[in-house]
């Protein structure tokens, strides 16, 4: 298999592109520049996710419809060698997994892997309390009050890469990349929950090489974004350059 190299946007608004855990799961920012950030790991979820919803089998998935620990994810995988283990689980083939084995681990190093991504424009963040129509205990008539945040717009820019002599190690297969290539740009459309929805992918390009060895780098570092609006609310009040 060649190498790849992905650029992907998407953009939101109204939304929370990707919930700080220790921040009150505001949308993660680098507050010195106004930089909205989502991680490579949310990004996988979506792609796991949508893989999951077409009936693939994972190693990243729940058990019985609840979450459970790497140990019992492995426990439950009917055999530990290699092969069976990269023929079944497709996103061990794509992502790679540590999965813990008695007296050691088992270690796959994807070869698909996804930098943080980062927004092209700056952030403004809208926070605001909500009510919650049940009362937090027997005694109390009102519901919880709670904070939600959401980013006002963002255009999210994640790089990405397809190693092809990783590839060979968890038999990453042709198919596998062209379905990767179907879910960068049906998976976030198809997640609609409270706090997701209003995101839309904007831009999918996967440059193939023509061997295993040649990479370009972050393709992020060859566009640019142009705005017509100082603070942009929505597509259509930005260009893109691509240079």
């Amino acid at each position: 298999m060649n190498n790849s190299e992905i650029l992907y946007l998407y953009d939101a608004k109204l939304t929370n592109p990707n919930g700080d855990p220790d921040e009150e799961n505001r949308p993660r920012m680098d507050y010195e520049r106004d930089i909205n950030l989502v991680s490579d790991l949310r990004l996988k979820r979506y792609i796991r996710d949508y893989l999951l919803s077409r009936g693939y089998e994972l190693f990243v998935m729940k058990l019985n419809d609840k979450p459970v620990t790497a140990e019992k994810r492995t426990k439950a995988l009917k055999s530990f060698d290699d092969d069976t283990i990269l023929d079944t689980l497709i996103d061990v083939r794509m992502f790679g997994a540590t999965m813990p084995v008695k007296g050691d681990n088992k270690t796959f190093i994807g070869p698909i892997q996804f930098n943080w991504g980062y927004s092209l424009n700056k952030v403004e963040l809208l926070e605001s309390s909500i009510t919650s129509h049940f009362s937090t205990g027997e005694n109390k008539i009102q519901g919880a009050i709670g904070k939600d945040y959401r980013v006002k717009y963002s255009l999210i820019a994640f790089s990405g890469v397809v190693s092809g002599k990783r590839a060979q190690k968890t038999k990453l297969k042709q198919e596998d990349v062209e379905l990767l290539d179907e879910a960068m740009k049906n998976a976030i459309p198809e997640l609609v929950t409270r706090s997701k929805i209003g995101q839309y992918p904007r831009l999918y390009m996967r440059v193939e090489y023509k061997d295993d060895e040649t990479i370009l780098g972050d393709l992020r570092d060859y566009i640019a974004l142009k705005q017509t609006e100082e603070s942009i609310r929505d597509i259509r009040e930005c260009e893109l350059e691509i240079g």
